[in-house]
């Protein structure tokens, strides 16, 4: 029976590991998307935060707690200590989840990153899931390892899925602890080259690629939105509720008062719906990603928050690329009057153009970044920590 105990924990320990451990990856790999999420979050609750920081911070922080919870979990790594973590952990992101679920203040809770999205519902009923997983795991515990009696360390086998017949873990006290560290140095070196680079994997609809012009279809065959209407309508000083079928369109004696619309169910959602170029002459969207060859887009969500040094290099390939007759605009979601004093400060002739915030971060991972498009279609992307050559961006080109 002791064995049949340890089966079902080894399940159960190894799901709720690797589903820490995909989590803590994707995020990791693009730490600056978490940062967002958790930007998010504090607007959601009343708790605006201005420095970005700070949402880093709690973003490596999370990233690096989740992963090495993980690690713990499914390596079989001081398991109490990893489900104590877990327990709480999850006490308080479960009723966080149901909040979103119910309240729904923000889309998705980015729980897997860009990876796999999540509607709050779907998140709330996945931590459910993981919780049960560690109510089975604090439950074979007990019976596989009754005794609290402790006994001096050997290893005698079991590795990674089974302790010994005494309990015991496969890696010794300092052993164990090297591990976690080494767990934790990992988590934090993807988070850092994850800041500082574009990410290893992009997710997003915006990948190197990726057609725009595509991302923004609807098919023929794609599923409505449907909405619940209801008709409000008055008559002797008295309101009442009508569906479309018995709305009393032809009395006179009614008089209309509103009309409420309740989404019931999504229609289809193109990955990319949110993407628009906006000048002082109007949208240029279609006229930017129909022009034939290539062309530069450089993007920043905040101007003021732009790298200065980069902007100069930014400059530079801007120069370059308008004598070879390559159009570039600069996208930003930055104020009219803000953009001008930006232009006059580095002396920049290049159209820019309004875009959402969002749109704009979802882009590309940096401020500014570089996308380089033919034809609608991303060719290559550029962090401003890493900005080409000329001669590499010629490469592309010829």
């Amino acid at each position: 029976m002791n064995k049949v105990y340890k089966i079902i924990q080894l399940i159960a320990r190894l799901l709720f590991g690797a589903t820490f451990i995909f989590s803590g990856f994707v995020k990791a790999i693009d730490p600056l998307g978490t940062a967002y999420k958790v930007a998010d979050y504090f607007e959601a609750f009343g708790m605006p935060i201005t420095a970005d920081w700070i949402t880093v911070f709690f973003a490596f922080l999370l990233i690096t707690v989740e992963f090495c919870i993980g690690t713990m979990m499914f390596f079989n790594v001081k398991l109490k200590l990893a489900s104590i973590l877990g327990t709480l952990f999850m006490v308080v992101m479960t009723p966080l989840t149901l909040y979103l679920a119910i309240e729904n203040p923000v889309k998705d809770c980015g729980c897997f990153g860009d990876a796999i999205v999540l509607t709050n519902w779907e998140t709330f009923y996945k931590n459910v899931a993981l919780c049960v997983l560690l109510a089975i795991i604090f439950f074979t515990q007990k019976l596989i390892c009754p005794s609290r009696k402790k006994i001096k360390f050997s290893y005698t086998g079991g590795g990674i899925f089974f302790s010994n017949k005494y309990g015991q873990p496969w890696l010794s006290e300092w052993g164990s602890w090297v591990f976690i560290g080494i767990s934790a140095m990992i988590s934090i070196g993807m988070c850092t080259y994850g800041y500082t680079h574009l990410p290893l994997i992009d997710f997003r609809p915006y990948k190197v690629g990726a057609n725009i012009i595509e991302g923004m279809q609807i098919p023929e065959d794609a599923e409505h939105p449907e909405y619940d209407v209801k008709f409000i309508y008055a008559k002797d000083g008295v309101e009442k509720e009508f569906n479309m079928e018995n709305a009393p369109y032809e009395d006179s004696t009614w008089v209309f008062v509103e009309q409420k619309s309740v989404l019931i169910k999504e229609g289809y959602v193109p990955p990319i719906h949110d993407f628009s170029i906006v000048t002082e002459d109007g949208d240029i969207t279609d006229y930017v990603l129909e022009t034939p060859g290539f062309t530069l887009l450089v993007i920043s969500p905040k101007l003021e928050k732009a790298d200065e040094d980069a902007v100069a290099e930014v400059k530079d390939i801007i120069t370059s690329l308008t004598e070879k007759d390559i159009p570039c605009y600069w996208l930003t979601s930055t104020y009219a009057e803000d953009v001008e004093k930006f232009k006059e400060k580095y002396q920049l002739g290049i159209p820019f153009g309004a875009t959402d915030e969002i749109t704009l971060k979802t882009i590309v991972r940096a401020n500014p970044g570089l996308v380089l498009l033919k034809e609608g279609t991303v060719v290559a992307k550029w962090h401003h920590n890493h900005l080409p050559e000329i001669s590499e961006i010629y490469q592309f080109i010829h």
